[in-house]
């Protein structure tokens, strides 16, 4: 069932000092509809980050589209953890999508094949156990995601509230323990959960994002997206120590420049006056833009992760027909089989 939006896109509050019910792995996801729950982090020196994003109906999978195309679908026959490390030795990519045989739901708890993803009161610890693509590596070990503070509110997208965002904990600290690759690092992480009734691609034209640390702890989150038909929405938001929310008003955009393989335009809110910079692009595909930035928000210097993301490329022939070489597919294993 779609939720209703209220005032600014602000959907009425749920939750509490920590969620009641775990992080809502068993969450209802509607037939061509989704859930994922995201996590980004860059260590305290600066050398690596990571991101990982656990989902029901993959949104960027080329299998789920294609059964999207036919009719109404299962989204639990489309799931994947995706896991990206980065850092001075290079990058680890893994994203096998699974099917409903190699997924089990509770409350606090999601496995997809060999990975599982559990929140036990306390903090969330994700176990993987991954092959990364292109080049066939293993990618095994734990990660343990310690919020700081709980947010209990959740903001609706899109005009007709198909589309929700959950910034659960932006302000959280992560300790990654990696056997493979041989790994271990701490620091900051941000944490939060979106959902839909429907694909992004058929509500959505485009959409970048970012947040990042300010030099006062407090976290600052943009996101600027455009709705198809309807004109461009952003919100500005900053999250403190305690978790508690404030609105601003994001600062004119400003053009960064495209991405070097693929031309994926970006674009993100500054201070006039300032000029926000590259620092890295830690992915480049056919539709999708990973970076890490430098900006100014707020009279502070920012360090962000930022994305962009096209739906108007996803959608092409030609991409979707590139898309299984980086998303593999593995069918009938059970929970837990590797």
């Amino acid at each position: 069932m779609s939720a209703q939006a209220t005032h600014d896109g602000e959907l009425s509050a749920a939750g509490g000092p920590a969620p009641a019910r775990g992080l809502g792995f068993d969450r209802a996801v509607e037939r061509n509809g989704y859930a994922w729950w995201y996590v980004d982090a860059l260590s305290d020196d600066g050398r690596h980050g990571l991101t990982l994003i656990a989902m029901i109906g993959s949104v960027f999978s080329p299998y789920y589209a294609r059964a999207r195309r036919r009719g109404l679908t299962n989204p639990e026959e489309h799931c994947a953890i995706n896991v990206a490390l980065y850092g001075a030795n290079g990058k680890r990519w893994a994203l096998t999508e699974r099917d409903a045989a190699a997924v089990s739901r509770t409350p606090d708890r999601l496995v997809v094949g060999p990975s599982a993803v559990t929140w036990n009161g306390r903090w969330l610890e994700i176990a993987i156990d991954e092959i990364s693509v292109p080049v066939p590596r293993r990618l095994r070990g734990k990660i343990r995601v310690f919020p700081a503070a709980f947010s209990d509110q959740q903001f609706a997208l899109d005009q007709a509230g198909n589309h929700t965002w959950w910034p659960i904990a932006p302000r959280s600290r992560i300790e990654l323990e990696m056997q493979h690759p041989a790994l271990r690092w701490k620091g900051d992480a941000y944490l939060d959960a979106n959902w839909g009734s429907e694909a992004l691609e058929s509500r959505f034209v485009r959409w970048d994002w970012s947040r990042g640390m300010l030099d006062d702890g407090r976290c600052a989150v943009l996101y600027n997206r455009e709705e198809r038909g309807q004109r461009t929405q952003s919100l500005g938001l900053i999250f403190d120590r305690s978790g508690s929310i404030d609105r601003f008003e994001p600062p004119g955009d400003m053009r960064l420049p495209k991405t070097r393989i693929w031309r994926i335009p970006r674009g993100t809110q500054a201070e006039p006056g300032s000029t926000p910079r590259i620092g890295d692009t830690l992915e480049d595909t056919p539709f999708y833009a990973r970076s890490i930035i430098h900006t100014r928000l707020l009279g502070q210097p920012l360090t962000a992760i930022h994305e962009s993301l096209s739906l108007g490329r996803f959608s092409r022939p030609w991409v979707q027909m590139l898309l299984p070489f980086r998303m593999p597919r593995v069918t009938g294993r059970r929970s837990g089989t590797p």
